[in-house]
């Protein structure tokens, strides 16, 4: 039941997170939505890491680097993606960084059985499904396309930010796992706002962004208290927000995907399930 709890909880906060922030990239940028996000999000992991104690050792320092640097690059993009792009398509794209992390594995010499490899097949044909949008205007074709890219290229950044959690998730804190990616957003990209003015925000965007900083650490905590119980059954669950993203930008952005696109979505979903299960 934990991880049944945990995974659902994690999906409906990772959902929350997306489609505040695809509301308050559009009206505030990518770069000051990050901002605010990562602020508050670092103001609520820092206690946590004080009573934690410990330092992380050299080696174990520079994976939650990697994983801290990887996360910020990811959710930049994600932003950045979403403010022209289908919430649902992004979602899903930017939720196969677990199979991303997989194929990093492979190539680290991890084996790979001939089943995962099918599923990474799937994946990969869910991603081309869902990136067919109808032709169209010129210029309509070309933010679509950036979007997709810029999807593709947040769950390559979440996926070697996973891989690098997973050398030293076993040897750190829950808070350390954390803090990284917070810790990075407030020296590169809050702070330096701040300095420039940059963080002013209108009152309307506010709760979005707030929801959202909330929402994307209440997720991982989430996801972490359901893996104790069972990794697989949470990242089955935990990996579905992108099917509820969907639905989601639905009803509060009226986005409709075309048939071909809600094939592509529903096959990514499937196989990200089916790869945590594989792999949990």
């Amino acid at each position: 039941m934990t991880a049944i709890l945990g995974g659902f909880g994690a999906a409906m906060c990772w959902t929350v997170a997306m489609l505040c922030s695809s509301r308050a990239s559009r009206e505030l940028g990518a770069v000051p939505t990050l901002a605010w996000v990562m602020g508050l999000g670092f103001l609520i992991v820092l206690p946590l890491v004080i009573a934690a104690g410990s330092l992380p050792t050299g080696s174990e320092a520079i994976w939650l680097f990697v994983a801290g640097a990887g996360n910020i690059i990811g959710l930049v993009c994600e932003y950045t993606a979403v403010r022209s792009g289908k919430v649902g398509v992004v979602a899903a794209i930017a939720s196969t960084e677990g199979a991303v992390a997989a194929v990093l594995s492979a190539i680290a010499g991890e084996s790979i059985s001939a089943a995962v490899a099918a599923v990474l097949a799937l994946v990969a044909t869910g991603i081309v499904l869902a990136s067919l949008e109808e032709s169209g205007a010129e210029v309509a074709d070309r933010w679509a396309t950036k979007a997709v890219v810029l999807a593709f290229g947040a769950a390559l950044s979440f996926g070697i930010s996973l891989y690098a959690v997973g050398h030293v998730s076993g040897d750190v804190e829950f808070a350390w796992l954390v803090l990284p990616a917070r810790l990075v957003g407030v020296a590169v990209i809050t702070l330096p706002l701040a300095v420039r003015g940059g963080l002013l925000i209108p009152k309307r965007t506010t709760p979005f962004v707030l929801a959202a900083g909330v929402a994307e650490v209440l997720g991982v905590a989430s996801f972490a208290w359901g893996a104790r119980d069972s990794i697989s059954v949470t990242s089955v669950l935990g990996s579905q927000f992108a099917a509820i993203s969907a639905v989601g930008a639905f009803f509060f952005f009226g986005e409709r995907l075309r048939r071909v696109q809600i094939v592509g979505v529903a096959a990514i979903v499937v196989g990200v399930g089916l790869l945590a299960v594989l792999r949990g």
